[in-house]
């Protein structure tokens, strides 16, 4: 990336300048489905588990992983979703893991790592942080499931160079983080998305929507049912 810091600079400032910045989903962060023997769900993440994009966190990640893992097990679902808008993996540790992992739960989704790369996070420190988290989540969840982070090749807002250097260390920190919960019992990473269908993207095109939401949860749950973990 070096030879091309000034070219990727100019354009992560115009694109910060110009992207509008969509606020959170509405409060409250917490809901129930119901149902016999209720699962408890943990959302925890950055941008996408505050439901940037949706107006509610029933239309978000949190309300569409409720309702398939309801459709998948025929039990009720009790979740929560914790994190920021804009948190890195040292934000979740620093900031919100100790509230996090107050009280156990039945199954974890975690949704970071899409910040680091817009940051150029060291792949190293990523690592680390992640081994972290996922060690301190385990400790309270028999079963964490991991999301991939964002393909960005597919992000027709981001101009190229950008595009594609993003995309590029997105990867090596996904490879870090996959390599990490392929050796953790009862962790599970999801692989990379399949394209994203007409409306996945918010109006920012850059954050799901709430039919982008529905289509990631259902492939999230679909996939842990095919691996056997859910």
């Amino acid at each position: 990336m070096i030879p091309l810091a000034p070219a990727l600079i100019a354009q992560g400032r115009r694109l910060r300048r110009d992207t509008p910045r969509l606020p959170d989903a509405a409060q409250p962060w917490s809901g129930t489905l119901d149902g016999p023997d209720p699962l408890r769900l943990l959302v925890i993440g950055d941008s996408t588990a505050a439901g940037v994009g949706a107006d509610t966190q029933d239309e978000a990640l949190p309300g569409n992983l409720a309702r398939e893992l309801s459709r998948r097990t025929g039990r009720g679902v009790s979740w929560r979703a914790v994190g920021r808008n804009g948190a890195t993996a040292r934000d979740l540790i620093t900031d919100y893991l100790d509230t996090a992992t107050s009280e156990s739960v039945d199954v974890v989704f975690l949704s970071i790592g899409a910040n680091d790369a817009l940051g150029l996070r060291a792949r190293g420190a990523f690592a680390r942080d992640i081994r972290t988290i996922l060690t301190r989540l385990r400790a309270v969840s028999p079963l964490v499931l991991v999301s991939s982070l964002p393909a960005f090749f597919r992000f027709e807002l981001l101009p190229n160079p950008l595009r594609w250097n993003l995309y590029l260390h997105s990867r090596s920190l996904e490879d870090a983080a996959r390599t990490i919960a392929v050796g953790l019992a009862g962790v599970h990473m999801s692989p990379p998305p399949p394209p994203y269908a007409e409306g996945f993207f918010a109006s920012d095109l850059f954050h799901p929507s709430a039919v982008g939401y529905r289509d990631w949860a259902r492939f999230a749950v679909d996939d842990a049912v095919t691996a056997g973990v859910l």
